[in-house]
């Protein structure tokens, strides 16, 4: 048997009705941008494996540095206990993160560094004897599938099944150019309506929303409006952060800092699982108390895996490297040039970049779903030229390693130049 039929035997995907869907592609190996199927065929990963590979596949400073812990000290628990490389993490992210953010927890996912906010939102009052029981998202955010994520998540095919088993979540409209006004306008409608603990956004991308963008001074002033009404912020930069938006994190570009920041994907380089939750000071003393059960009863039992945060450490120094810094402005600057090219082609109704992530909206006679028709047209003719991209209904968007050479990237390109005269 192949590997693709011992999968339909035994192995259920995420995100897949797997009566309709296609059939997965067996990848034997990678390397770089590159990855290889059973059958050895070539495909460019222009998407860094759901934006968790920004170093490349089977990078080796990466893996020395995991074999070097792993003959050290594999895994401890980290209730009660503590190790050297959860401290050096900590050090290191104190370095980079906006100078409020003193206090990380550790957990596994994007998911559960979500989750984990959220209940420190709704609980920090709690513990200050105040009952605030709502929590403020954007329209077509994604935060994760966990239930507090899910329930922040705005995408409904995702949730639809769970609706009235949630957590009290309002949406306010994202301040996209010409929407500002209205999502200030909404915010301070929800604030003064509502009892409303946190806002959690995804800081200037809304990633599976279609790479949707917004500007710095737009989020400055929702986060402004939070601060006026002593609500707490939370920045989820599981997908924008570790250099996605040009910067080390999205809230870079931010004048206003945020009372927590989620971390997942690109922190260990897409090799090992590990999410961290970042709070400001004032956050951590309002579970610092002699009241045990004002404590955070939260955890995992992978949490803080020195192993993982070996691989952080390592994905970290590589991003500062002269030589990554420089990758991520040439990815930046090719990709602006490939949007001068095509922004005004017949069939594009816009393309936006913004670090090393670019989107095109294709043209579509009827409303386009999530997983609809043009979608997996699409897909399949990317995969049939052996280029790895997943659009959403008809916005296909790159967010590649950040290794990615010139001439894979003109191939990218050229492809999806392909696809638009084809759909």
């Amino acid at each position: 048997m192949t590997l693709t039929e011992k999968d339909s035997q035994y192995l259920w995907h995420p995100y897949t009705q797997h009566k309709t869907s296609q059939t997965p592609i067996a990848i034997s190996r990678g390397e770089g941008a590159l990855l290889w199927d059973e059958n050895n065929k070539e495909y460019i990963d222009a998407i860094a494996s759901w934006w968790v590979n920004p170093f490349g596949h089977s990078n080796k400073f990466i893996a020395d540095a995991i074999y070097k812990q792993l003959t050290t000290l594999e895994h401890v628990l980290f209730g009660g206990f503590t190790h050297e490389p959860a401290i050096k993490v900590a050090e290191k992210l104190m370095e980079i993160l906006p100078k409020n953010q003193q206090k990380i927890f550790f957990s596994d996912n994007g998911s559960t560094a979500v989750e984990v906010a959220i209940k420190v939102a709704l609980q920090y009052f709690f513990n200050k004897g105040e009952k605030r029981t709502t929590i403020i998202a954007f329209e077509n955010a994604f935060h994760g599938d966990t239930f507090a994520a899910m329930a922040a998540s705005g995408i409904s095919f995702y949730t639809q099944a769970f609706q009235g088993m949630f957590i009290d979540v309002v949406r306010i409209p994202v301040p996209v150019k010409g929407q500002e006004e209205a999502s200030f306008d909404a915010l301070k409608n929800v604030i003064e309506n509502h009892n409303c603990a946190g806002f959690i956004f995804e800081p200037l991308v809304q990633g599976a929303a279609g790479m949707v963008m917004y500007e710095p001074e737009a989020l400055a002033k929702l986060i402004e409006i939070c601060k006026e009404h002593n609500v707490l912020t939370i920045a989820d930069e599981v997908m924008t952060g570790f250099g996605k938006t040009g910067k080390t994190f999205a809230m870079d570009y931010v004048d206003e800092n945020p009372d927590m920041i989620c971390l997942s994907k690109a922190l260990t380089g897409g090799t090992i699982p590990m999410a961290i939750t970042t709070f400001t000071q004032e956050v951590f003393d309002a579970f610092y108390d002699d009241d045990i059960n004002k404590a955070l009863f939260h955890g995992h039992t992978f949490t803080a895996n020195p192993t993982g945060c070996a691989a952080a450490l390592a994905s970290i120094d590589l991003l500062q490297t002269n030589e990554m810094q420089a990758n991520i402005a040439r990815i930046n600057k090719s990709h602006l040039e490939f949007q001068s090219k095509i922004e005004n082609h017949p069939k594009v109704v816009t393309a936006r970049t913004l670090g090393v992530i670019f989107a095109v909206e294709i043209k579509s006679e009827a409303e386009e779903s999530y997983y609809g028709s043009m979608r997996t047209k699409l897909y399949n003719f990317f995969i049939d030229k052996g280029v790895v991209l997943r659009p959403v209904g008809n916005i296909v968007y790159i967010l590649p390693p950040y290794i990615m050479t010139d001439v894979q990237l003109q191939k990218v390109y050229k492809t999806i130049e392909e696809a638009i005269v084809m759909v």
